[in-house]
């Protein structure tokens, strides 16, 4: 019997069955409600160490393991992604756009990492190594992985305590004149992001491009193309929260995660990741300052 995961339940939850809480604590792996039923009628979720049912109370304290079906085997994705860093309990990938990072879909990240990484030997190492935090599909860069229990847990913590600093490259509509920080609330919780200009580039459609480096302290679903379109910048691309003027046919959305600084989860060594802005954002810069300086001499 291989244990997948396990969760502690915490304070404050109450009047809440098995079925209704296990899609919460074990989306990262079994994405769909009907799968995590179906998980639980198979045997594999046991409450306190006992065979659970679906309409078992959950309170605080107990302990929910996912364990392995053994006439399952892994979802595995042929799709090749560019390493970073691996060793025994973390990997560091670059992302690229166009991607969900775990869905129902079997083509996504999670399923493509058994093919990409190396399996751990650590003796808590997880069933499929697991991303501990999420990029957007159109956007793409560093994306971290956790190949241990010990070290999702300590990555978790690191994210939920703010001490994981990341990076974002982004271009975006219009001529930003000063950095500042933005500050609102997103899903009823704080959201703060602070950016900095790299460049302003004169566009003959947009009449000015920005290029910005963006630090988000917090970090809510669509924080950063939530907060530049707020003051009136929207990422060039970005359909959700722009217009058809954020729109660069065929070019997707100029968000990309460039750095990220950690401590290893194990032995808590600093760790710093840093890649290039990809390709397109230069050149879309170089092209969009070229046919301006044309159509203006």
């Amino acid at each position: 019997m291989k244990s997948i995961h396990t969760h502690i339940v915490p304070k404050n939850i109450e009047n809440i069955r098995l079925q209704e809480y296990a899609p919460s604590i074990f989306k990262e792996f079994i994405p769909s409600k009907s799968g995590i039923k179906k998980a639980i009628k198979n045997g594999q979720v046991l409450l306190n160490g006992k065979i659970a049912q679906t309409g078992s109370w959950i309170n605080f304290g107990q302990s929910i393991e996912l364990i392995e079906n053994p006439s399952n085997k892994p979802k595995v994705y042929e799709y090749s992604l560019e390493v970073i860093f691996e060793d025994e309990h973390l990997a560091v990938i670059n992302k690229p756009p166009g991607i969900t990072v775990s869905s129902n879909a079997f083509k996504n990240i999670f399923n493509a990492l058994p093919f990409n990484l190396t399996e751990s030997t650590a003796t808590d190492k997880l069933f499929k190594p697991t991303p501990v935090h999420r990029l957007d599909n159109q956007t793409s860069g560093i994306l971290l992985i956790a190949k241990t229990k010990t070290a999702q847990i300590e990555l978790g913590n690191q994210f939920m305590n703010q001490t994981i600093q990341k990076k974002y490259c982004t271009i975006v509509i219009g001529e930003v004149l000063n950095k500042q920080v933005i500050t609102t609330t997103i899903e009823n919780k704080n959201a703060e992001t602070s950016f900095e200009i790299i460049k302003v580039v004169k566009s003959l459609k947009y009449n000015n491009l920005t290029c910005l480096k963006v630090a988000p302290k917090t970090g809510r679903t669509h924080q950063i193309r939530i907060h530049l379109s707020s003051i009136g910048h929207p990422i060039l691309g970005d359909k959700l929260y722009g217009n058809q003027e954020t729109l660069h046919k065929g070019k997707g959305l100029f968000l990309a995660a460039t750095e990220i600084t950690l401590l290893h989860p194990k032995t808590f060594t600093p760790l710093h990741f840093k890649i290039d802005v990809p390709n397109k954002f230069n050149s879309l810069l170089i092209r969009e300052k070229r046919r301006w300086n044309t159509y203006n001499k």
